[in-house]
């Protein structure tokens, strides 16, 4: 193989630990990964970052990129920029929030085109699972989508309703029929029911809001999905966990042999309740950010593997509906471009290392969507890498971000770790903060 590129650094983050190596590149494929002061072939340009940690490239498997129908929410441009300004390589991209929904391969030719030629990294694509598209399942996953997303409650879009449990065992039995992957938005709707209802002027309270969304909800939907998943030998991923709750329950079911994954994101493991205001909606997602006690709790199971992965959930919305009111705000947290510092800044002050980063934002990612070419410094993968100066802060600005809409629940915030450049397949796509022209490939399940 004739290499055309050789990243050296002091700190390489690689499946066997972190070493000082010289990474050769190939045709935008890890030829080897050398010792650090390898000789550099004849024709092959050296990039030396210094002391600078090589990550694997970032592997978010939960954006809503909302493009089309909603372009002005975000958009493929602005995601995927923001995402290669942070040192993700690779997203997988939500079916719903976009106009139309990914539910059939009509929907997914559609999303397609549109991405094909505004993506700066890699995108794939998530289809949706409703109650009346079982027929389709099998045709999107043909045609190579990465799994199906279904809510056990409103979703807060009408486009795209939610699954009671007789229709969840339906989508479950096809999807398991060919062995695909089921992802659950897991909140019981009796629970939200039932629970308090924020009212006149207590919805501005944060307060109110956290109670109405109790942890109740999401232990007794993922008892239910467990329960299903334990009787149809199916393959489902808890989204975006909240509960720590949840945590004991999950691990039996782990142990067992249920075939069941599980992901948090920043804004619950970085964020807490208590330093909510009153109004700042910009800190509304459902479910909901809860106490730094529970915080604790999921860290715990971070560490211990009962949860396997931490993505962004990145899901904005013009600022309009961001209302103070945190009854009818917009529900999602904008953290495309922020994942990885502020993880790290969590990380390391709980004793934490940038290998278990990488193998909780890259490789694990990676594991859960199949992309066998993602997720790890090693030869024969896909050389994407994220550049990162981990002992350098920044203030979060957030007219600096990518985002098409700049409303973040991490305004003001000091975070450590800046992303100094980002490689997609051997070719730098940020720099410092400037972004190339669009490179990213579309990519399809086990292609």
């Amino acid at each position: 193989m004739d290499v055309n590129l050789v990243l050296r650094s002091t700190r390489v983050i690689t499946p066997e630990g972190t070493r000082p190596a010289s990474i050769a590149v190939s045709g935008g494929t890890i030829a080897a990964v050398l010792p650090y002061d390898a000789e550099v072939p004849a024709g092959a340009r050296l990039e030396d970052v210094g002391d600078n940690v090589v990550l694997p490239g970032l592997v978010d498997t939960h954006v809503h990129v909302n493009d089309p129908g909603r372009t002005e929410w975000e958009g493929f441009w602005t995601a995927t920029r923001a995402a290669a300004a942070g040192g993700i390589t690779t997203l997988l991209d939500m079916p719903l929030n976009s106009l139309p929904p990914t539910t059939t391969v009509e929907h997914l030719r559609i999303k397609q085109e549109v991405a094909r030629t505004k993506a700066h990294i890699d995108v794939g694509f998530w289809g949706g699972a409703l109650p009346d598209n079982v027929k389709d399942l099998r045709p999107l996953h043909d045609a190579g989508v990465f799994g199906f997303k279904c809510f056990l409650s409103p979703s807060g879009v009408d486009e795209f309703p939610e699954l009671d449990q007789e229709q969840l065992a339906n989508s479950l039995a096809e999807i398991a029929g060919f062995d695909g992957l089921m992802i659950v938005h897991a909140e019981d709707p009796h629970h939200l029911a039932a629970a308090p209802q924020m009212k006149g002027g207590k919805a501005t309270e944060y307060a109110a809001f956290l109670a109405s969304r109790p942890r109740d909800a999401e232990n007794t939907a993922i008892e239910n999905l467990i329960n299903q998943a334990r009787r149809l030998n199916a393959r489902v991923h808890v989204l975006h966990l909240s509960s720590s709750d949840a945590l004991p329950l999950i691990a039996a079911a782990k142990a067992e042999g249920v075939k069941i994954t599980v992901e948090s994101c920043p804004h619950f493991l970085t964020l807490t309740a208590e330093e909510v205001p009153d109004g700042a909606t910009e800190f509304k997602c459902c479910p909901p950010i809860r106490e730094a006690a529970n915080q604790d709790a999921l860290w715990e199971g971070v560490a211990d593997g009962t949860i396997d992965c931490i993505v962004s959930d990145h899901s904005p919305s013009t600022a309009d509906l961001k209302t103070p009111d945190f009854a009818s705000a917009w529900g999602g947290i904008s953290s495309l471009q922020l994942g990885l510092p502020a993880i790290w800044t969590e990380a390391r002050r709980r004793g934490r290392t940038l290998e278990d980063v990488a193998r909780w934002m890259s490789t694990a990612p990676a594991r859960l969507a199949g992309l066998t070419r993602k997720g790890a410094i090693e030869t024969g993968r896909d050389a994407d890498f994220a550049v990162l100066d981990p002992e350098a802060t920044f203030t979060v600005d957030p007219a600096e971000l990518e985002h098409r809409n700049r409303v973040t629940a991490y305004a003001g915030k000091t975070l450590h770790g800046v992303v100094t450049s980002t490689w997609l397949r051997g070719e730098r796509v940020a720099d410092h903060g400037t972004l190339a022209e669009p490179s990213g490939r579309l990519l399809e399940r086990n292609n």
